[in-house]
């Protein structure tokens, strides 16, 4: 009977183990902060690390090798006492089908984070109110890194994960910090939450699953036809332009997949409309001119 138990122990705990779903390298980068006394960033990024790696974000079953990679980069750039602010940079990707490669689906920065601290201050999240900007700041973009990352496996499949962070910046919203609000020509957390559920932007999130499932994954038993959907995709954002407010998710889209698309377009077989596709992504995403040009 005690052997039982010790087994049936062992199983929970690996399932346990094997059931949060981020592998997240969290760093906190204070070398803009002058001072002898540092530990507490030490201790930030400890415990930063433990909470978003050991929570368990969704009911979802996840083996070791489903996590989800991703980073968030912590920039402080001033302290007072115990409230700081810094800048965040956030990444996340996914493996390839047959592949070692893995394709970015997030390269974003927020560069309006505000928090408070003090040394060894537990990191808990309640869903039903605002307690701490760090905590959802931090729980926010937790749940973007899954919807995002759902969304290329299954079509519209990060639904409950995007509407967890909805839910966050609801909840902040209580804060008055600006990052949270409505604020027209901003690109925010608002914004970028408001975007990625909005009815009319589906064809984000339609691309997201066309391009990884449908292109990405088919390149390693066929090439032409990978290309051709990828190509097929990207052709798509154009709907999205002029649609939103900055086009904030064409530029979430491009800071992630320019430099991975240059790379698919410069060399092997040409697709059908290839013209096409430089001239739309000069027009959509003038910004990485200089990188479409090496498109052939």
């Amino acid at each position: 009977m005690r052997k039982l138990v010790f087994f049936i122990a062992l199983f929970l705990s690996n399932v346990n183990l094997n059931s949060q779903e981020l592998n997240c390298l969290v760093n906190i980068n204070y070398e803009q902060i002058p001072g002898s006394n540092r530990q507490v960033f030490t201790t930030l990024q400890t415990a930063l690390s433990e909470f978003v790696n050991q929570t368990k974000w969704t009911n979802r079953v996840v083996q070791t090798e489903e996590k989800v990679d991703c980073a968030m980069n912590i920039i402080i750039t001033s302290r007072d006492n115990n409230t700081f602010t810094a800048t965040l940079q956030v990444q996340s990707s996914r493996p390839v089908y047959g592949s070692s490669y893995a394709t970015t689906l997030l390269n974003l920065k927020d560069n309006d984070f505000t928090f408070r601290y003090n040394e060894f201050d537990p990191l808990f999240y309640n869903r039903n109110s605002f307690d701490s900007n760090l905590i959802s700041t931090i729980v926010f973009y937790a749940y973007v890194i899954l919807g995002v990352d759902a969304d290329t496996f299954a079509k519209y499949g990060g639904d409950f994960e995007l509407k967890e962070a909805q839910n966050v910046m609801l909840q902040a919203q209580q804060s008055g910090l600006s990052s949270w609000q409505n604020v027209v020509g901003k690109q925010n957390r608002f914004l970028l939450i408001d975007n990625l559920l909005a009815p009319k932007l589906k064809t984000y999130r339609d691309v997201l699953y066309d391009y990884h499932i449908k292109g990405l994954d088919n390149f390693v038993n066929n090439k032409e036809f990978a290309k051709q959907t990828i190509e097929d995709s990207v052709l798509k954002m154009q709907n999205l332009f002029n649609k939103t407010v900055g086009n904030y998710l064409i530029r979430l889209f491009f800071d992630a997949k320019a430099d991975e698309i240059v790379n698919i377009y410069s060399d092997g077989p040409r697709t059908r409309n290839a013209v096409r596709l430089t001239t739309v992504l000069g027009k959509i995403s003038p910004n990485n001119n200089s990188k479409w040009k090496n498109i052939e």
